[in-house]
């Protein structure tokens, strides 16, 4: 009787022990994705969690759009952060394993050129030049500035940008060498955006391009390029001001989150989202992004609480859309 009244007893705090490990794990909103969103989302947690006294746990990862996605489809995270929208092959993924989501957008970004500091002759960029640089055929024939311009030195060139998971790799190949996904192969990559800083602020040849927010955070160590409006011809500078105006293109582009529709049921991701869009117009400005009107946030939790799933894009990116564009979208849908 003695050892199986201890057996109970046994059982019972294992049972406690468990049901508290279910909780504690419900209690748990996976994100992961964009490198470029990472500081927006991770800001918003931050915040969050700290609003809830550390009662839910909030983690955010940077495996880039596509692998985000890759995690998001297999139904392994809650949320996506994505720099990019949602493509045709993610959508069937997604589709496949019973996976539908609601489409947020929650910034603009100016999707950022940059090069050392001690560079003394880059003033600005064609679109051109940056397309004889990164375009395929420029893998190992294209090594020294001066075979892009031959007013730039003889100097070697050395690249960081984007890894292949990333949508800012992605959207940077379709809007600088005219299609997505086309570019040189020998470059350093990373989806880490801090590692492609790293690069370009010890090489004084060096060349990059991430998200706004990461060249905002390290202006002392980076100089950022403008490039040429091919409209109008005039060099700019990427700054919230540009973006807003339209003046800074090719580069600028909306930023996402996607969020599971049956993630909405938990109550936890739920206040998220909603804390994420009543809070989103302040931090995104304090993390160096362009924020959206404040009906785009509005309309987010409208989305979120209907539940209206799938995307404006068709499953493809969209160079030169403008802020106005999506939100006629998003309320047609």
């Amino acid at each position: 009787m003695f050892k199986y009244s201890k057996l109970v007893s046994a059982m019972a705090v294992a049972g406690v022990a468990l049901f508290g490990a279910q909780a504690a794990q419900a209690q748990i909103i996976k994100i992961d994705g964009s490198s470029t969103v990472y500081p927006i989302t991770e800001a918003v947690a931050e915040d969050f969690q700290k609003a809830k006294k550390n009662a839910i746990k909030v983690t955010v990862g940077i495996s880039g759009t596509g692998g985000g996605f890759k995690k998001f489809c297999r139904d392994e995270t809650d949320i996506s952060n994505a720099s990019r929208p949602i493509t045709s092959k993610e959508m069937t993924a997604c589709k496949e394993a019973g996976v539908e989501y609601i489409e947020m957008p929650v910034a603009y970004d100016a999707l950022t050129v940059v090069i050392n500091p001690k560079n003394a002759f880059l003033k600005q960029a064609t679109v051109e030049e940056m397309k004889i640089l990164w375009e395929p055929a420029a893998q190992g024939k294209i090594t020294k500035w001066n075979q892009v311009n031959p007013a730039w030195p003889d100097a070697p060139v050395k690249l960081f940008g984007a890894g292949a998971d990333s949508g800012t790799f992605e959207y940077f190949t379709e809007a600088m060498v005219g299609k997505a996904k086309s570019s040189r192969g020998d470059y350093t990559a990373s989806e880490d955006d801090n590692v492609l800083v790293q690069g370009v602020s010890r090489d004084v040849n060096a060349i990059g391009y991430f998200g706004y927010a990461y060249y905002a955070e390290n202006t002392a160590r980076l100089k950022a390029l403008p490039i040429v409006n091919p409209k109008t011809g005039k060099a700019v500078e990427p700054s919230a001001a540009n973006v807003e105006n339209g003046s800074y293109a090719p580069l600028s582009r909306p930023i996402f989150v996607y969020v599971k529709a049956k993630s909405l049921d938990k109550p936890e991701v739920r206040e998220f989202v909603e804390f994420y869009m009543k809070n989103a117009d302040k931090l995104v400005r304090e993390v160096k992004y362009v924020p959206l009107p404040k009906a785009a946030y509005e309309g987010n939790l409208k989305h979120a609480k209907s539940k209206k799933i799938g995307t404006v894009f068709g499953g493809h990116n969209e160079i030169g859309i403008t802020v106005e564009d999506i939100l006629k979208r998003e309320a047609k849908m």
